[in-house]
């Protein structure tokens, strides 16, 4: 019988490291509403320590990938899964708003930061060369994976026990498998004796990085940023993350409780987007092997603008077929957009594709940090949400054109070669 190749056992516990991390990313939609009342912050306020989080989640990515480049993969998940664990923890003692700021913010934001999509890539560049785009789309439904199995708890225990026992269960989680993580997860496939999944024993293996963390990230970012290709593709992702996480992921659950929906129907149905985004995401990362990346997220930025466009007709103190049909729809395409970016970044940047996706992703986080205040800034306003999804909508379309410009910016034009770091 053929042995398994420890690339699987090390995506595996990549898995469930991520799906740990995912823990505090399902907590700010369920968990706005019980803010305002105990503490009586706007929620605006409370948006804007989520925007907070979800800035620094995409700022630290690049300079994770460049600690993991450095350091090692193993040593720089652990400590992000103790820092997810002691920003959700602390958050029982709070009072002011704050320290939700530097909690949800800052700590919470630079660890799950650590542990983003660069995350991802490292671990996917680094471990296989056949089924690379598979795997990167079964990586990345781990977070799906992990709002699918913490949001319907989170929203049970914050309905029946208050938000502070499920910060705790958040807490918990990410900790536990930090020794999963020391005792399974390795940096390189030559630390076994192996190569890569599907490498040849004749491939070089990458050399050591010559620069620090720092210097190598921004090495990269000045690299990529003279290229075309960088900019189209950090501007669509910038509106992917405020259609997505800076939007759907905190708004949703209030949105929907404004129409007089329960919070936990709520967060079941946002589950249900995460179910949804496994099987999509994962279907992504087969497709991204055998089709035209570019092709995929201009039908993926189209379709998702489309489904925003009619969600404000939807939303009723029950749950309709009507939504049903949305959830589906959104759900498959929610991070879809992951496995062909990643692709398209190791295509035009080499082997800094894994840094400068990072930098991509930064913009990200960064459009889903806009997107997070303004929309709960525009709630605070008007009243309602249906603004927010009108602008959501029309964005999305927009990143479908962006990502068909890249059509014409084939990597022949927009870098030769890779771009050395400089040291």
């Amino acid at each position: 019988m053929k042995r398994l190749h420890p690339a699987w056992l090390v995506a595996a516990v990549a898995f469930v490291a991520l799906v740990g991390a995912a823990g505090f990313r399902a907590t700010p939609g369920v968990m706005l509403h019980p803010l305002h009342e105990e503490f009586g912050w706007s929620l605006g306020t409370i948006s804007l320590a989520v925007s907070i989080n979800l800035l620094l989640f995409g700022l630290t990515a690049p300079f994770a990938a460049a600690l993991m480049e450095r350091f090692g993969i193993r040593r720089v998940v652990a400590y992000a899964l103790l820092l997810v664990s002691a920003g959700s923890g602390l958050t029982v003692f709070m009072r002011h708003s704050w320290e939700l700021i530097a909690l949800w913010g800052v700590l919470v934001g630079l660890g799950t930061g650590s542990m983003a999509l660069a995350f991802v890539a490292t671990v996917t560049g680094r471990w296989f060369v056949k089924r690379r785009g598979l795997v990167t789309g079964v990586l990345t439904a781990g977070g799906a994976a992990g709002q699918l199995v913490f949001l319907p708890v989170l929203a049970v225990l914050v309905e029946d026990h208050g938000w502070r026992t499920a910060a705790l269960t958040v807490a918990g989680a990410a900790l536990l498998v930090v020794p999963l993580v020391l005792w399974r997860l390795r940096d390189h496939p030559a630390e076994l004796g192996v190569t890569a999944y599907g490498a040849s024993s004749s491939d070089p293996a990458p050399p050591a990085p010559a620069v620090g963390a720092a210097r190598r990230a921004l090495g990269a970012l000045r690299s990529a940023s003279r290229t075309p290709a960088f900019w189209l593709l950090a501007g669509g992702f910038a509106i992917c993350g405020a259609t997505t996480n800076g939007l759907i992921g905190t708004h949703f659950i209030p949105a929907a409780h404004d129409h007089g929906m329960a919070e936990p129907t709520a967060a079941s149905l946002l589950a249900l987007v995460g179910l949804f985004d496994i099987a999509g995401t994962i279907a992504s990362g087969w497709l991204t092997d055998r089709m035209d990346s570019r092709v995929l997220l201009g039908w993926y930025y189209a379709l998702r603008g489309l489904s925003l466009l009619v969600l404000p007709a939807l939303f009723a103190a029950t749950v309709r077929p009507s939504m049903l049909v949305f959830i589906l729809f959104y759900g498959l395409d929610w991070v879809a957009t992951v496995p062909p970016t990643v692709a398209l970044c190791r295509e035009y940047f080499g082997t800094s594709g894994p840094v400068v996706f990072g930098w991509v992703f930064a913009s990200h986080q960064f459009g889903a940090a806009i997107a997070a205040t303004s929309t709960g800034l525009l709630r605070d306003r008007l009243g309602n949400y249906d603004l927010a999804w009108y602008i959501a909508g029309g964005l999305s379309i927009s990143a479908a054109a962006l990502s068909l410009l890249l059509l014409r910016t084939r990597r022949s034009a927009a870098t030769p070669t890779p771009v050395p770091v400089p040291a």
